[in-house]
């Protein structure tokens, strides 16, 4: 009788229970062929290079994709800036390191957008990296992020890996982050208007002018084209990505203003009150836009539409956060 198991497929996805990574273990589940390999942080410590390294040469994957990190809004990310930098780089050097002396040729490193210039021409393409000065409330972050896609393309340089990088936009969706006051914008207007319908509440006041244009990826979407680029063989991927420039970037190549996906999720939630606009308060950047020319031209674009997402991600809220 033939060993099932030895055909597997040994997958390592660090971060699994992280937005990103949940989304990743769903379409792993899909496929009879892989042996999903997680470790919750207390049983395996990224920051920890002897566990990470021993981790590694015991369990041996065919394959790593790190969505493990430290995140967190402008809040946290303005607290913390030690912590987010030294840990980020901290589990980025210890899992890529560990995973090229365990001899894992195949590793997918998520990044994020904020890699780019604050003043970036839009839409931001791949080349715009490295172009201008970052966004000050989130640059240790972004720095480690930087580092990280740079560590993938020294080692493939270097010691022929097969070490891959992509940048998404700004993400939503399931197992995303609904605190009141440290969540990000979808999560946070989906908590607000839904608490604003549940108080039948004739108006809520929002910040700025609703002019700015954001993108935004449904997770699921992201964790597809996670799978998909980890799929390319190598002869394709080199075709069109050069070996010092090697991260792709993971959007829509479209986006919205503030104040239409406010009301989308507005007629999501079911609330008829009124938007108010606080025009004192600041705007932000006017537009942020990946370009995803890149992407396409390798086979793969997004499939969910922003009001069937934003609909997923209420139903999952009210499902997993609501207190009833």
């Amino acid at each position: 009788m033939t060993d099932q198991s030895s055909a597997l497929s040994k997958v390592f996805l660090a971060g699994h229970n992280g937005m990103v990574g949940s989304a990743i273990a769903r379409q792993f589940a899909q496929q009879d062929d892989v042996e999903l390999i997680t470790q919750s942080r207390t049983q395996l410590d990224l920051c920890d290079q002897a566990a990470v390294v021993d981790f590694f040469q015991t369990v041996r994957p065919d394959q790593v994709y790190l969505a493990a990190a430290r995140v967190g809004g402008i809040h946290a990310n303005n607290e913390y800036p030690a912590e987010f930098i030294h840990q980020n780089l901290s589990i980025q050097l210890n899992v890529i390191d560990a995973a090229h002396k365990a001899d894992v040729q195949q590793l997918l490193f998520l990044g994020s957008s904020c890699i780019y210039p604050r003043m970036a021409n839009q839409p931001m393409a791949e080349t715009e990296l490295l172009t201008g000065e970052l966004e000050p409330t989130n640059e240790p972050y972004a720095l480690a992020k930087i580092a990280g896609i740079k560590l993938c393309e020294s080692y493939n340089r270097q010691y022929g890996r097969d070490y891959r990088s992509v940048m998404p936009t700004n993400l939503y969706g399931p197992g995303d982050n609904f605190h009141p006051e440290n969540s990000h914008v979808v999560p946070a207007l989906i908590r607000r208007f839904h608490e604003a319908k549940q108080g039948k509440l004739p108006t809520v006041t929002m910040w700025g002018t609703g002019s700015p244009f954001r993108e935004f990826l449904h997770v699921d979407d992201m964790a597809k084209a996670c799978l998909w680029v980890m799929g390319l063989d190598k002869l394709t991927l080199e075709k069109h990505v050069s070996p010092m420039m090697s991260h792709i970037n993971v959007g829509t190549g479209e986006d919205c203003t503030i104040l239409e996906l406010a009301n989308t999720i507005a007629e999501v939630v079911g609330y008829e009150g009124t938007l108010e606009w606080d025009t004192s308060k600041p705007d932000g950047t006017p537009r942020k836009l990946l370009d995803v020319a890149l992407l396409k031209r390798l086979g793969w674009q997004s499939s969910i539409k922003l009001s069937d997402g934003l609909t997923d991600t209420y139903q999952w809220f009210q499902n997993n956060v609501v207190r009833t």
